[in-house]
C-alpha cells in the first residue's frame, strides 16, 4: 500500500524493518490496526543484509572449498582448488537479496500498512518526523538494530578498514586479513577467509577467545583456528595502525613485548553498538543506559508510555532469534492478552564456525557464581558415530545439571551438527523437565543427538562444588 500525504496519524508506527518489526507490523495490520513502518535503508535489518543470511552463505562457500581440499581423505580426486571470489559474492548477494526483497514485498502489499523510506526522528514521545512530515501514533515500536562498534585505535582514522557490513562488498581475496576482535564475528570471518585462501591474523585484547564461554570452549576454538593455520595473538594490550605502501601496518603490544603485523586489509570486529544515537530520543522520555541501549521492562515497554523497544537496540540478546522472540512477546501480550516476558527466555546461541559451537543456559562459570551444586557430563566427538563417519571429530558435548532438582542448567556442544543437536536440550529446559526426560527417550542412530542421553547418563560432580 503506498503512502498518502494525508496519513499523519496511525494506530501504530514501527521504526525499522529488522527481524522484529515486519512481522509485528503485518500482524497488527491484519488485526485492523492502521500501521506505518519506516525503514531508512535496507529491509530485513542486520540479519538479512550484513549478518546471518549473507555470512552463513559465505561460510557455506568456504566449507565447500575446505572439503574440496580434503577430498583425498575420502578417496575423491579433485585436483587443485580455486575460489572465484566474484562468484562467491554473487551467490551471497542473490541469497541475501532474495530475503530482502521478500520482506519489502510483504510489507508493501499488506493492507493497512503504509511503508515510509527515510530516516525518522522523534519529536515527542509518540510523534516522529520523516522528510519534514510529522507522524503520530498511539503506539511506537523502536526496532532500529545496531552496527559495528569502532574502538579507539591510534591511527585508525587514517587507514581504510572493514566492518561486518562493508566486508559484504568484497569480491576479491585479501592477501592478508588482519582481524581485530576475538568473539563470534571475528572468528567466523577469520575461518571463512582462511578457507577462501587468505592469510589471516587475529588480534584479541583478552587472554582468550570468546571470553563469555568457559575456558575449555575458548581453548577448543583456539585449537581449531590454529589447526587451520590462522595466526592468533592473545593478550593484546595496545594497537596502533598506519599505512604501509598498499597495505596496513599494525603495531601490536602484548605482555611479551612489541611486534608488527603487515596486512593487506583490516577488519574491525570488536562488538556492536545500538542505532539509538540519531533518533531524537532526547526529545522524549525514553531512557537509555550508559551504552546507548533503550531501557525496557520485562514486557519490552520503555520509560515512555506507548513506546516499546525490540531487537538489538534494547540490549537483551542481539540475535535474530531473540529479536523475533521480542516480536512474539509483544504480539502475544497486545493481541491475545497473554503475559509473556523476556525473563522467561533461556539464553541460547551458536557460533557458526565449522564445526559450530552451540550453547544454551548457564556455563560452568555462571553456576559457580551462584554457588549451585551441579553435575557435569561430557563426551568427546571422537566417540560420536556421526562425527567419526564424516571424518569430523573435533569438539565435545557437555551438559550441566542441578544436583538437587535434576533440571538441566545448561549445555555446550562444539562439533559437527551441534547447532541442531542443542535444541533437544533446549526444549526440555523450556518444559522444565528433569534430564531423565532425555535419557528415557529413544533417538535415531547414527546421529549426534543419539549420544546426548549417554552424556546425561554419565554425570559427575562439577569440580569446585
Amino acid at each position: 500500500m503506498e503512502v498518502t500525504a494525508a496519513a499523519t496519524h496511525f494506530d501504530t508506527i514501527v521504526l525499522g524493518a529488522g527481524q522484529a518489526g515486519p512481522p509485528l507490523a503485518v500482524e497488527l495490520a491484519n488485526a485492523g490496526h492502521k500501521v506505518a513502518l519506516v525503514e531508512r535503508k535496507d529491509f530485513g535489518g542486520t540479519c538479512v543484509n550484513t549478518g546471518c543470511i549473507p555470512t552463513k552463505t559465505l561460510l557455506a562457500n568456504a566449507r565447500v572449498a575446505h572439503m574440496a581440499r580434503r577430498a583425498g581423505d575420502f578417496g575423491v580426486s579433485t585436483g587443485s582448488v580455486a575460489v572465484d571470489m566474484k562468484k562467491v559474492k554473487a551467490r551471497k548477494d542473490e541469497v541475501s537479496g532474495s530475503s530482502r526483497d521478500g520482506v519489502e514485498k510483504m510489507l508493501r502489499t499488506t493492507p493497512n500498512c503504509s511503508v515510509y523510506s527515510g530516516h525518522a526522528r522523534f519529536v515527542a514521545d509518540r510523534a516522529i518526523k520523516i522528510d519534514g512530515q510529522r507522524l503520530e501514533a498511539d503506539r511506537i515500536f523502536i526496532n532500529v538494530g545496531g552496527r559495528a562498534a569502532i574502538p579507539r585505535i591510534d591511527g585508525l582514522e587514517s587507514v581504510p578498514y572493514l566492518t561486518n557490513s562493508s566486508i559484504m562488498d568484497v569480491d576479491f581475496l585479501p592477501e592478508h586479513l588482519v582481524v581485530v576482535g576475538g568473539s563470534y564475528v571475528a572468528i567466523e570471518f577469520a575461518q571463512m577467509y582462511r578457507r577462501f585462501g587468505s592469510r589471516v591474523t587475529i588480534l584479541q585484547r583478552g587472554p582468550r577467545l570468546v571470553t563469555r564461554e568457559d575456558e575449555d570452549v575458548s581453548k577448543a576454538i583456539l585449537d581449531l583456528l590454529v589447526a587451520e593455520q590462522i595466526n592468533v595473538r592473545l593478550d593484546v594490550q595496545d594497537i596502533a595502525v598506519r599505512s604501509a605502501g598498499s597495505g596496513i601496518l599494525v603495531d601490536v603490544a602484548t605482555r611479551g613485548g612489541k611486534s608488527a603485523v603487515t596486512g593487506s586489509h583490516l577488519l574491525i570486529a570488536t562488538g556492536r553498538t545500538p542505532n539509538t544515537d540519531d533518533l531524537g530520543l532526547e526529545n522524549t522520555s525514553v531512557q537509555r543506559d550508559e551504552h546507548g541501549y533503550v531501557v525496557v521492562d520485562d514486557s519490552l515497554r520503555t520509560s515512555a508510555a506507548g513506546v516499546w523497544a525490540l531487537g538489538d537496540c534494547n540490549g537483551h540478546g542481539a540475535f535474530t532469534h531473540t529479536s523475533y522472540n521480542d516480536y512474539e512477546i509483544v504480539s502475544a501480550n497486545l493481541l491475545r492478552g497473554e503475559s509473556r516476558r523476556i525473563s522467561d527466555r533461556i539464553v541460547t546461541y551458536a557460533i557458526f564456525t565449522d564445526p559450530p559451537l552451540a550453547r544454551v543456559g548457564m556455563t560452568e562459570a555462571d553456576i559457580r557464581k551462584v554457588n549451585k551444586r551441579a553435575l557435569v557430563g561430557t563426551r568427546p566427538m571422537t566417540r560420536v558415530g556421526r562425527a567419526y563417519e564424516r571424518g569430523e571429530t573435533r569438539g565435545f558435548l557437555k551438559v550441566l545439571v542441578d544436583a538437587e532438582t535434576k533440571l538441566i542448567l545448561g549445555a555446550c556442544f562444539f562439533g559437527i551438527e551441534a547447532d541442531e543437536a542443542i535444541h533437544c536440550v533446549t526444549d526440555v529446559m523450556y518444559a522444565q523437565k528433569p534430564y531423565t526426560t532425555i535419557t528415557h527417550a529413544v533417538h535415531i542412530h547414527p546421529t549426534v543427538s543419539e549420544l546426548i542421553p549417554t552424556v546425561f547418563e554419565n554425570l559427575k560432580p562439577l569440580e569446585g562444588d
